[in-house]
């Protein structure tokens, strides 16, 4: 039995990851031009597979028959080889965005919803939000209801995001301003990478429910799965593996007054978590060209956090890091969005005579005190969670690693 993901241009995909957990198959990525797609689906080596873009519909007519859902939808996403080596196509995008929609807690009935892109996943969504009762508003480009005329949907209660706005490698764009929208009251993105998209980072900031499509991707993984064995899967394995997935995905930041010992317990906690370790004056070492006193004396204060923010953007792209960040960072607003889009902040307190000041430039030349009242109000907007760090490492880890356990 050999299963697995086919697409065009698939990059990373976690999918391997999620599979590996459902069942006891080998699961391969498949790359395939178009002119290939024939060839590939005639051969008769996979049992099956997820197809994801540009595949969901060009593989429609090599299916000697569809699930009704796969028929409603007039996507598949999932193929199985059946014993006498014809193929049946099913969409368990269905059953993922349902799953998605169900965990959020959002009330659907009677609500506006919006819908932005009239791809295959818009598609999905429209007919999971139907379902449920929801007055279903599609918004494309071109459309009847396009981002020229948002002003007509003010009145909206959820916004489903399923175009690729946002995501990553291009992050920090978002599809909407959700000020547009005063009585919005969550927002769901299919993007899982990044953790959270501008669109979701703006949702939050309004104390919004904000969801993105991570959990969405195990559930259809779940139940693609059942397709490829015949054998039912408890749900509860969707909310383990989220679980796990989206912890190993989540990048642990580290900020605070320089000298409080970010970098000490960092490559701990790294250790720890089977994660790696970054610090973000290494990287602004690496892009700059030079170390940080030069910088501070050849180029300023200034210069320095223009490096700085091009490091973090760099590093809060990534996933699986333990970042630890200069003092300073939080004197820049932006800089937030980026490490937070896929971070947990942890804000590292501790008291001031017990920082060095050796090798760091601002701390030598400026008085401590006056600079933790200024930046102790921006590290309280920055911190998801605060580590008091003046007793041992120890302690210090427990603390971090408890906040995690909850998060689970």
């Amino acid at each position: 039995m050999l299963c697995g993901l086919l697409g065009r241009k698939l990059g990373h995909s976690y999918s391997p990851q999620i599979h590996s957990r459902l069942g006891d198959y080998p699961y391969k990525l498949f790359e395939k031009e178009p002119e290939e797609l024939e060839a590939f689906l005639r051969d008769g080596s996979v049992t099956g597979l997820n197809v994801t873009v540009p595949y969901k519909k060009a593989v429609i007519p090599f299916c000697d028959c569809l699930s009704p859902i796969a028929q409603r939808l007039g996507a598949v996403n999932t193929l199985v080889r059946r014993s006498d080596g014809t193929l049946i196509g099913h969409n368990s995008d269905y059953f993922g965005f349902q799953t998605m929609i169900r965990s959020s807690g959002l009330s659907i009935p009677g609500k506006k919803c919006l819908v932005l892109g009239s791809g295959g996943a818009s598609n999905t969504a429209v007919a999971v939000l139907e379902e449920l009762g929801a007055q279903v508003v599609v918004i494309s480009r071109t459309g009847e209801n396009n981002y020229q005329n948002l002003h007509l949907h003010s009145d909206a209660a959820l916004i489903v995001n399923t175009t690729p706005v946002g995501m990553y490698p291009d992050t920090g764009l978002s599809p909407v301003d959700l000020g547009c929208f005063p009585t919005l009251e969550g927002v769901l993105d299919v993007i899982y990478n990044p953790a959270r998209t501008k669109l979701l980072l703006d949702a939050e900031r309004r104390g919004l429910i904000a969801v993105n499509g991570l959990l969405m991707l195990v559930a259809q993984a779940k139940e693609s799965a059942e397709w490829f064995t015949g054998n039912a899967i408890h749900n509860s394995r969707i909310t383990e593996i989220h679980r796990s997935l989206r912890l190993k995905m989540e990048n642990i930041i580290l900020i605070g007054m320089p000298g409080c010992g970010k970098s000490t317990v960092g490559k701990l906690l790294a250790e720890k978590l089977g994660k790696t370790f970054v610090d973000a004056d290494d990287e602004i070492v690496t892009l700059a060209g030079k170390s940080i006193p030069e910088i501070f004396s050849q180029d300023g204060e200034d210069a320095f956090r223009q490096w700085e923010t091009k490091a973090l953007e760099a590093l809060g792209k990534r996933s699986g890091l333990v970042i630890a960040t200069g003092g300073g960072c939080v004197t820049r607003a932006r800089n937030y969005p980026l490490l937070h889009q896929n971070g947990t902040i942890f804000w590292f307190q501790r008291d001031l005579n017990r920082l060095p000041t050796d090798g760091r430039p601002l701390s030598q030349k400026t008085d401590l005190s006056e600079m933790y009242r200024i930046r102790q109000p921006l590290y309280e907007q920055f911190a998801d969670c605060v580590v008091d760090n003046n007793g041992s490492l120890e302690s210090s880890l427990d603390r971090i690693l408890g906040v995690l356990e909850v998060m689970k």
